[in-house]
């Protein structure tokens, strides 16, 4: 499509327009104006130009909310002279953000340079969305000079046209009339526009030219009392023209002398503002200084507007701040919330509030106090709905700030139907249950046992039974609450406090004798009980009332054994912790000498004792009962434990009842990760009966092993899959303890060293994998070599399966002056047992 010079003049406005606003050559193309060798440049980079559009539009298909994507996008289109697709951009723009006041200037010169006269009423479209947007003088002018050369009634000076001219610019001057820095540009372009209509009255009509030149006069006067930069010279302009009207002034002077005294006062009360705000105007002007600081001096002059208490400069100045930064979350907050205590105009709050959610669309707060301020201004449920449905279109940080949008939603829709305030009958409580089940279904899978969806749902159901007089929907409401959080004792107490209120004494009774025996959090199980004893003393009967002691008594007790255990634990944990730190002083007070000792004498005797290792049967066996003797110190503080499920809080939890048939052995543990780490690991699963942690004697940290016990075995399956998952970081070796191969000669082996045993054998297998995972993985088709033991200290290991004998570790049977190999008979480990044979002394 070619582009058509309609006005050469337009033309030549366009061109210098271009020139100054748009360095980089971001024009409009005009295949008619373009000589050869432009065409011939431009050829040459058509297919490269062809190529980044392609990418542009694959990514914004992608993902429409790219504000830099959109932009380069439409300047390429311009550049390109894509004309239909370049609107279509620019719509599309438009629907998700706000355009800059110069991509507005750029549409509508586009516009009009493509349509001509006859496409006046779309550009003035164009213009009246673009000063919606942002405070813009520049554009403002733009749009008034537009106006006054393209609109006939306007030129021709008819009495439509002028009354429209005047109302376009009183918009004008009411959004940038008080702009300090600028507003006068729009104050000359008034009066001149008036001076012009002066001119076309009839030399004769002496009245008309009266009323003419008192409009002039008012528009000097009502200038002259406003704060504005050039004020000395508005003055010396508004003498010099009294002077042309007849008025004896000495036109020189900057002096108020031989003008009325009302208007001298005005205009001594505007210099003062002026010069008040002189200093602020110069702070919020200045180039080299950060963003952060020119906010701040935003906010200093905000505050000092603030303080004078005019909310119509207050206003112009916020949109000040908002041109310069627009996605500014504060300033917007902070201008929407001085709005709501001030001006409380509908109108101009629902225009704010349209502005901020799309300029800064991910923030909830925002959304919430918009449809608060729709409600305030009894906007109907049509324009509250959309506003809500869009805000749920956001990207929100926060699971709570949509909380809080389906909350104010409700709180709304609540307000409105007990007023009866909506028209013709259009709410009823069936929009309420349908915002709630909405919520329900969006929020449970992310506030699962939080205060926040028991605060949801626990509202809903009370108005279930007040609003919409259904005790069934409430009982409903509860009880889909229970199957999310049923581990939430308030959400039990919450369902027991509805049924009791309303008089419901046997279905609370049955609520309590469902979750008594459950484990709570915290004291929430003896708290329960502990309720429904008082219950039944101010509600229930006698026989109620023994029914209760009988069930509750010997849960109490049992949960105060429990208790007492536990604190017995806890104080033993910390009396060894407390000795194993005073061991260790006391071995950091006799380290003297080796301190004195050269660093490489220290590595050479570290490198020695690791070399030793476990060299003989003795020593290897102490370390074995060792291990043994810790392990079995964890299961007699844990055996005792009560009959429970899950009991959180320490290193060690035990269920009655517990087999080893369901154990889970994992190493390779974080040390920082406790008993509840795992647990929460392993929450995707469930079934978690206990955890217990191994930790070393001396020192008293986590080993990185832990045994994890489970009810039954399709949880444990269940949680085998999730070997080689990371923890902290870490990648778990997951295994299942299966305490009938820690058998020999077919009698079982203690458990306590079934602890050390099946520690070694994860060990063994997971090392076994790796290798084997690495060697699939390189390709390599080469058969393994042994693994060769030499009989001196200094075992050494060739081949790749090192992972066959451990290191530092010498096979029994092997003589000093005879080396094997472990392919020779009876000497190579076949299995797990076998080699564990060989450290178990018989």
């Amino acid at each position: 499509m070619e582009i058509d010079s309609e006005d050469k003049t337009l033309e030549e406005e366009l061109d210098d327009e271009d020139n100054n606003n748009n360095d980089n050559g971001d024009q409009l193309q005009n295949p008619k104006l373009r000589s050869d060798s432009d065409s011939d440049s431009d050829s040459e980079d058509e297919s490269q130009q062809n190529q980044e559009l392609k990418t542009l539009e694959t990514e914004l298909s992608s993902n429409p909310a790219n504000y830099d994507s959109h932009a380069q996008y439409i300047k390429l289109l311009r550049k390109m002279g894509e004309i239909d697709k370049l609107k279509q951009a620019r719509e599309a723009m438009n629907t998700v953000f706000p355009l800059s006041p110069d991509m507005w200037r750029d549409w509508a010169k586009d516009e009009a340079s493509i349509s001509g006269p006859e496409g006046f009423a779309g550009v003035e479209k164009i213009y009246d969305r673009g000063v919606f947007d942002y405070l813009s003088v520049s554009l403002w002018c733009d749009y008034l000079n537009f106006i006054q050369v393209h609109d006939p009634s306007v030129r021709e000076c008819s009495p439509d046209g002028i009354s429209k001219a005047r109302n376009l610019f009183e918009r004008a001057l009411t959004a940038a009339g008080l702009h300090v820095a600028e507003g006068n540009k729009i104050w000359e372009l008034y009066r001149e526009f008036e001076q012009a209509v002066l001119h076309t009255i009839d030399e004769n009509d002496i009245k008309a030219k009266e009323v003419q030149v008192q409009r002039i006069r008012n528009i000097f006067h009502r200038q002259l009392s406003v704060p504005l930069v050039n004020l000395r010279s508005t003055l010396l302009a508004y003498k010099a023209w009294e002077v042309e009207q007849g008025i004896v002034l000495d036109a020189q002077s900057s002096e108020v002398d031989g003008i009325s005294s009302h208007l001298a006062s005005a205009y001594q009360k505007a210099m003062e503002a002026y010069n008040a705000r002189a200093q602020h105007e110069e702070q919020i002007s200045m180039q080299n200084i950060s963003d952060t600081e020119k906010i701040q001096n935003f906010m200093n002059y905000l505050k000092f507007e603030k303080s004078v208490g005019d909310p119509a400069r207050v206003q112009v100045l916020y949109e000040r701040a908002m041109a310069d930064f627009p996605i500014s979350i504060d300033l917007w907050l902070d201008y929407t919330r001085y709005l709501d205590r001030t001006l409380k105009v509908g109108n101009v709050l629902r225009d704010v509030y349209s502005r901020a959610t799309k300029n800064c669309p991910w923030i909830g707060e925002l959304w919430v106090q918009y449809m608060l301020s729709l409600e305030r201004g009894r906007a109907p449920e049509k324009e509250i709905s959309s506003v809500f449905e869009k805000s749920l279109q956001c990207t929100f940080s926060t699971i709570e700030e949509y909380l809080d949008l389906f909350l104010t939603r409700v709180h709304g829709l609540r307000r409105r139907i007990e007023c009866g305030g909506e028209v013709n009958g259009v709410l009823d409580y069936s929009l309420i249950r349908e915002t709630f089940q909405h919520a329900s279904d969006y929020l449970s899978p992310h506030l699962k046992n939080t205060d926040g969806l028991l605060r949801l749902y626990a509202y809903w159901a009370r108005l279930e039974m007040n609003l919409g007089k259904d005790l069934v929907a409430a009982r409903r409401v509860w009880e889909s609450l229970l199957k999310i959080s049923g581990s939430t004792l308030e959400a039990w107490q919450g369902f027991i406090a509805m049924e009791t209120e309303s008089g419901h004494i046997s279905e609370a009774r049955s609520i309590y004798k469902r979750c008594f025996s459950k484990r709570f959090p915290g004291t929430g199980s003896e708290d329960i009980c502990h309720s429904w004893l008082r219950f039944e003393e101010e509600f229930g009967t006698l026989e109620a009332f023994d029914h209760a002691i009988q069930k509750v008594t010997p849960r109490l007790e049992e949960l105060k054994l429990y208790r007492i255990q536990q604190e017995t634990k806890a104080s033993t944990d910390q009396s060894e912790v407390s000795g194993k730190k005073i061991a260790r002083e006391k071995r950091k007070g006799g380290s003297t000498a080796t301190d004195k000792e050269s660093p490489a004498k220290r590595q050479k005797q570290t490198a020695q004792t690791q070399k030793k290792g476990y060299e003989d049967k003795d020593q290897l066996q102490k370390y074995e009962v060792n291990e043994a003797q810790e392990a079995k110190i964890d299961l007699e503080k844990t055996d005792s434990a009560p009959d429970e499920k899950q009991m959180k809080g320490s290193d060690v939890v035990r269920t009655k009842g517990y087999t080893d048939q369901c154990t889970l052995f994992i190493s390779n543990i974080h040390f920082k990760a406790n008993s509840e780490d795992i647990r929460k690991f392993f929450s995707d699963v469930g079934g978690v009966a206990s955890i217990r942690i191994l930790h070393d004697r001396n020192t008293g940290k986590s080993r990185g092993l832990a045994y994890v016990d489970f009810v039954d075995d399709e949880h444990l399956a269940a949680a085998i899959t999730k070997n080689k998952q990371l923890l902290f970081g870490k990648r778990l070796s997951i295994a299942r303890s299966d305490p009938k191969q820690n058998r020999r000669d077919g009698r079982r082996v203690p458990r306590e060293q079934a602890f050390a045993s099946d520690r070694r054998r994860h060990n063994w297998e997971s090392a076994s994998k790796e290798y084997v995972d690495t060697h699939n993985a390189s390709g390599s088709q080469e058969a393994p070599q042994t693994a060769t033991l030499k009989s001196d200290d200094n075992i050494q290991f060739k081949g790749k399966n090192i992972f066959a004998v451990p290191r530092n570790v010498r096979t029994l049977g092997l003589s000093a002056n005879k080396s094997k190999t472990v392919e020779e008979g009876d000497e190579k480990p076949k299995s797990n047992d076998e080699f564990r044979k060989m450290f178990i002394k018989e």
